[in-house]
């Protein structure tokens, strides 16, 4: 009973959590609708700039980091959060990690908001994903001296290179909600602290804190002005 307990209270559950959510969810928008088509997309709540800022939607930058346009995006989406949030919530702890991934995906949405086509449909788990990316270039900055870490932040850091140069190329790619995501994570780590692994400078700290609430400002500055 101990063994199982220990377990669960171990275990990757709210990675697990959010991978069924969001095949749940794209469940049901595939028998309708279907999860490419416009008006059911809207009805689970895409991130549209119109019905957010004209009509007070704001609960979409939520219930849009659980919805996918399409079978590859989900797929590509979660076996993406699966492997690196494994990482992250083993690290940070259960409600940590949540706090991170939903910090990352709610300000990767108003950025993209922000910047973004402002007629423009958007929805995925990109931006927190990416903000997982984030947390792992901080770690990496904050606790180089740990191999494990040091290794694990450079072929993540090179992985993000590479995703951000393919999300460039290709039409249809948020860019703007996947560097803001990464942006959110790698200040949010800091934010957040893991005393699993060592202590945060106070002045990292701080810093973090202060520039994560300019830049929601900022975001919402620009949401209302562009």
């Amino acid at each position: 009973m101990k063994r199982t307990l220990r377990k669960w209270q171990t275990g990757p559950y709210m990675t697990i959590g959010l991978i069924v959510i969001n095949f749940v969810v794209f469940g049901l928008m595939t028998v309708d609708g279907g999860s490419e088509n416009t008006q059911t997309l809207l009805r689970y709540g895409a991130v549209f700039k119109p019905l957010i800022v004209q009509n007070g939607e704001w609960w979409r930058l939520i219930s849009g980091m659980f919805i996918h346009i399409g079978l590859t995006h989900i797929v590509m989406n979660m076996v993406t959060l699966y492997f690196v949030g494994l990482q992250v919530e083993s690290l940070f702890g259960h409600y940590k990690f949540l706090v991170l991934y939903f910090l990352a995906g709610i300000f990767g949405n108003l950025v993209s908001l922000a910047l973004g086509n402002p007629l423009a449909l958007s929805a995925g788990a990109s931006g927190a994903i990416f903000g997982l990316f984030g947390v792992w270039l901080m770690l990496g900055e904050s606790f180089h001296a740990n191999p494990y870490i040091r290794i694990m932040a450079r072929q993540l850091g090179l992985f993000v290179v590479l995703a951000l140069l393919s999300s460039v190329l290709e039409t249809g790619i948020d860019v703007y909600a996947h560097v803001a995501g990464i942006l959110a994570g790698f200040l949010g780590g800091y934010l957040v602290g893991v005393p699993q692994i060592g202590k945060i400078e106070p002045t990292k700290r701080i810093a973090a804190t202060v520039a994560l609430i300019l830049l929601f400002l900022a975001a919402f500055w620009l949401i209302f002005t562009n």
